[in-house]
């Protein structure tokens, strides 16, 4: 869907993101590369987030401008961009072409200051409502009465509204929303890589005879990184020998910790790991990623994952089995059925699970990433080049 043909000029998009934080995984990661993206297409990206203290620095997603902001109790750090007046002088100072917002709670009232001022906004659709207020524990029927009206919402406040996966775009359909486009998420398939594999780093973790588990994911509700636990604790049951480590960060950490030392299970805590080269060694040596969050609209911990030549195994309810294909299995969200997916994907040969996980994730790069960001902002691809 295009309302104009792409503005073939520079243009300064500038992007509001809540709910980053610097252990935060895969919004992190999306704002990187499309910013990367945008700048070497020739646009000029603004990224404001919040943050302990003021700051603005050029950097190769381009801009970034830190407002300080206070953390939102109970999320393990996450901070939120207050202050309506504050917020929106520094949007007239940067006088943006385009808008991108990625919080449609806090931020949604940017929809109509973009109209006000004649400025295409975009809001990118990171995670099902619905799908988040049932992990809360939220019944099934209000979860859906509520996210339908925030969706509808969120709809006619912007120009349009991006989703990554039909999972994500769905909710938007079933209310009639007609400015829903769908554009996937990438990552540098470069960087992410199997010639991150080396024998050291699995030995660091686990004997030859283990099996090596990674789940990389922030540690909280949603994401129900206890099911990975679980899969563990299954696959030990059965006679399997087997090391689960994970990386990431998150308000479950010390209940994770506190479960995995009373039941004696081999788990490693390795916390937020800000290298990423670390973090590509360690993805590339395990046999299998686990990722059970069952509200994930993409999952790019999981693409990073199979970026690297591992293979993945997803909870069936969320939008990664659009994501990990016939690369990878799917499982009820239970420790159960993600261990038997687990033991589907070690009886296929090493060599063969390894190259269909990277198969996979090469139609997933950043370039594809891009490029369908910028045709949901009527921008053109490379400015540069013409």
């Amino acid at each position: 869907m295009s309302l104009t043909h792409p503005v073939d000029r520079p243009l300064t998009i500038v992007r509001l993101a809540n709910f980053v934080s610097p252990s935060s995984g895969g919004l992190r990661t999306a704002l990187r590369e499309l910013g990367a993206g945008y700048a070497a297409a020739g646009h000029r990206p603004v990224l404001v987030v919040p943050g302990p203290e003021p700051g603005d620095r050029e950097t190769g997603q381009g801009r970034v401008i830190t407002l300080p902001a206070p953390v939102l109790p109970g999320t393990g750090g996450y901070r939120v961009l207050t202050g309506r007046r504050r917020l929106a002088r520094l949007l007239r100072e940067l006088a943006p072409d385009r808008l991108e917002v990625s919080d449609r709670t806090t931020l949604r009232w940017t929809g109509e200051w973009a109209r006000r001022a004649g400025v295409r906004a975009v809001m990118v659709a990171h995670e099902s409502a619905d799908g988040v207020l049932r992990t809360w524990g939220v019944p099934g029927a209000v979860a859906r009465e509520a996210a339908d009206r925030l969706n509808a919402r969120t709809a006619d406040a912007y120009t349009r509204v991006v989703c990554t996966t039909e999972y994500a775009e769905r909710e938007f359909l079933r209310i009639g929303a007609r400015n829903v486009v769908r554009a996937p998420l990438g990552v540098d398939l470069r960087r992410w890589h199997p010639a991150s594999r080396h024998p050291g780093e699995r030995a660091r973790y686990a004997r030859a005879d283990e099996r090596l588990l990674v789940l990389c994911s922030r540690l909280s509700v949603e994401k129900r990184p206890g099911t990975a636990l679980d899969a563990l604790q299954a696959l030990l049951r059965q006679g399997e020998r087997a090391v689960l480590v994970v990386a990431g960060e998150g308000p479950l950490r010390e209940r994770l910790r506190r479960r995995a030392a009373r039941d004696a299970l081999p788990v490693v805590l390795l916390g937020h790991v800000a290298d990423r080269a670390r973090l590509a060694a360690l993805l590339a040596a395990a046999d299998v990623c686990l990722a059970p969050g069952p509200a994930e609209t993409f999952g790019l911990a999981a693409l990073k994952a199979m970026a690297c030549g591992t293979p993945v195994v997803a909870g069936a309810s969320s939008a990664l089995p659009e994501v990990i294909g016939p690369a990878g299995a799917t499982a009820r969200d239970d420790g159960e059925a993600f261990a038997a997916g687990v033991r589907r994907l070690l009886a296929v040969p090493e060599p063969a699970r390894r190259a269909a996980a990277r198969a996979r994730a090469e139609g997933f790069g950043r370039d594809a990433a891009v490029r369908g960001f910028l045709a949901a902002h009527d921008a053109a691809w490379s400015v540069r080049a013409r």
